[in-house]
């Protein structure tokens, strides 16, 4: 524990004073019960039960001074405290190669138990947001709390061609700012169509081929507290927007990607998809680019269990925050609590307050 304005803990030499004070005038006290003449009934009358109800107030209430005085330094300490992070986007890779059996049962199936975990492992009062790409990228669940509906959407994924993560990080940052002037015109024409398909809402305006619009006033990369995206995958971007542009326009708005790279064989995994074998290739330099850029970090995990425990980390780095607090007010609380128990004590034992 440290303070703010340590000089002013000086203050802490006036509780001994007191305590010689007290002593002084217990001193003065016992001297006029000298006068009696029988000092064995004296003792008897006052008893052992009565001395510490004699000095229980005042020492708590010395206690509360103490205590008091501290506050006023302003104490801080480091604390662990849940973030202010309300909003989280996952954007889950449902390409054909998850159907990969490296790791039991399959990829898609993996990460299906492990996205459940880690939505289970959220406060009840942080939104979800899922986000699913394949050749296109859509978004399938819009940020709620209702784990019920989340848990759902997750069975209901398929499987389907292509991998499209940087229109996944668009997808999922529209969504985080829905009135945002985030143009998606960058995205293929298939995968338009696959947004009209699923119902979703124009996600910007623009003209395909041209570059996206910025924030007219780009904040510090990372510093978005609120929401972060976090993409999984086990393949290689082959269409869509260019992961690397949309990282860069998720670092003007200050958004945190977070890269997860999936399979026990990263450098290609085969998988049988609509009759034909698939071979995936993780692109683990462009996911760890991205991380860098938007100020997030890279994981990869070779199995179910790193995976869940990838979630946990993030879970634990990202909804739980250990930073230095100011305390002061827990100590006044303190003081003012141990005050009231001085009075209240004697009160109760002498009738008086002091």
């Amino acid at each position: 524990m440290s303070f703010i304005w340590p000089s002013l803990l000086w203050l802490l030499f006036l509780p001994p004073l007191l305590v010689g004070m007290y002593l002084l005038i217990l001193r003065r006290k016992k001297k006029a019960a000298l006068r009696y003449a029988n000092i064995a009934m004296v003792r008897e009358s006052i008893g052992r039960g009565s001395r510490f109800r004699r000095h229980a107030p005042p020492a708590l209430m010395l206690a509360a001074l103490v205590v008091m005085l501290m506050a006023v330094a302003r104490p801080e300490t480091v604390l662990t405290l849940a973030s202010r992070t309300s909003d989280v986007m996952l954007s889950m890779d449902i390409s054909g190669s998850m159907r990969a059996a490296d790791i039991e049962p399959t990829r898609i199936e993996a990460s299906k138990i492990a996205a459940k975990a880690f939505i289970d492992m959220q406060p009840r009062d942080v939104k979800i947001g899922i986000t699913a790409f394949a050749g296109a990228a859509f978004l399938v669940q819009a940020p709620t709390i209702d784990r019920d509906a989340l848990l759902a959407t997750i069975d209901r994924m398929e499987l389907q061609r292509g991998t499209a993560v940087g229109s996944a990080i668009l997808v999922s940052l529209k969504t985080i700012f829905p009135d945002a002037q985030i143009d998606l015109g960058q995205m293929s024409p298939q995968e338009r169509a696959a947004q009209q398909r699923q119902g979703g809402q124009a996600l910007g305006q623009g003209t395909p081929g041209m570059p996206a619009p910025q924030p007219r006033q780009p904040v510090v990369p990372g510093s978005y507290d609120n929401a972060i995206i976090i993409v999984l995958t086990d393949g290689n971007t082959n269409t869509g927007v260019d992961p690397i542009v949309a990282a860069r326009l998720a670092a003007d708005y200050g958004v945190k990607v977070f890269t997860v790279g999936f399979g026990a064989q990263p450098g290609g995994g085969i998988a049988e998809f609509a009759g034909q074998r698939q071979r995936s290739v993780l692109n683990e330099d462009s996911l760890r680019q991205v991380a860098e850029i938007t100020r997030g970090a890279y994981f990869h995990a070779a199995s179910a269990e790193e995976l869940t425990e990838v979630y946990k980390t993030l879970n634990r780095e990202f909804f739980l925050e250990t930073k230095k607090t100011e305390v002061t007010a827990f100590f006044a609380a303190l003081a003012a609590g141990l005050t009231l128990l001085s009075a209240g004590l004697s009160m109760l034992w002498f009738s008086r307050v002091f």
